[in-house]
C-alpha cells in the first residue's frame, strides 16, 4: 500500500467531532492549559514547545467546530493560548507580578499566537468556501430536477 493512501486511511480512522462554538472554545482552553502545565513540569515552561503544540491544537478546534460556528475558532484559539500561557509565564509578586509575566509571555510569543489564529483562521474559511460550494450543487441540482 503507498504511504499516501496508509496516511489518508489513518487520518478518516481520527475521531471527527463536531463542537459548538462554546465546546470548541472549552476543547481548546483545557488542551492548552493541560499543554502550560505539562510544558512547567516536563520542561520548565518552554515557549518554543508550548508555540508549537498550540499550533495543532489550532487545528484540531478550526476542524472540529461545527459549520454553524466556524467563526468562533480563530476567536478561541487565540483566548486558550492565553489561558496556557499562564502556568509558564512565571513571575513573582502577587497577582500584579504575575499578571505583568503574562502580559509580557503573550507580547513575546506573539508570533506563535498569531500563527495559531492564522491556522485557524485559515481552515474555517477553507471549510466555508467548501460548504457554501455544496450548498450553490445542491441548489443547482434541485433547480435541475423536474417538479
Amino acid at each position: 500500500m503507498p504511504p499516501v493512501a496508509a496516511l489518508v486511511r489513518a487520518v478518516r480512522r481520527l475521531p471527527n467531532p463536531r463542537l459548538t462554538g462554546l465546546g470548541a472554545g472549552l476543547f481548546a482552553s483545557a488542551a492548552m492549559l493541560v499543554v502550560g502545565c505539562l510544558d512547567l513540569l516536563l520542561l520548565d515552561g518552554s515557549p518554543l514547545v508550548y508555540g508549537l503544540l498550540f499550533l495543532p491544537v489550532s487545528a484540531l478546534t478550526a476542524l472540529w467546530v461545527r459549520a454553524a460556528d466556524l467563526v468562533t475558532a480563530p476567536i478561541s484559539v487565540p483566548i486558550a493560548f492565553a489561558v496556557g500561557v499562564v502556568p509558564i509565564a512565571g513571575g513573582e509578586g502577587g497577582i500584579g507580578g504575575h499578571t505583568m509575566a503574562v502580559v509580557t509571555a503573550l507580547a513575546v510569543q506573539a508570533g506563535w499566537l498569531y500563527g495559531g489564529t492564522l491556522v485557524a483562521g485559515s481552515l474555517t474559511c477553507v471549510r466555508k468556501v467548501r460548504q457554501m460550494g455544496r450548498r450553490q450543487q445542491a441548489r443547482a441540482a434541485a433547480q435541475r430536477r423536474p417538479g
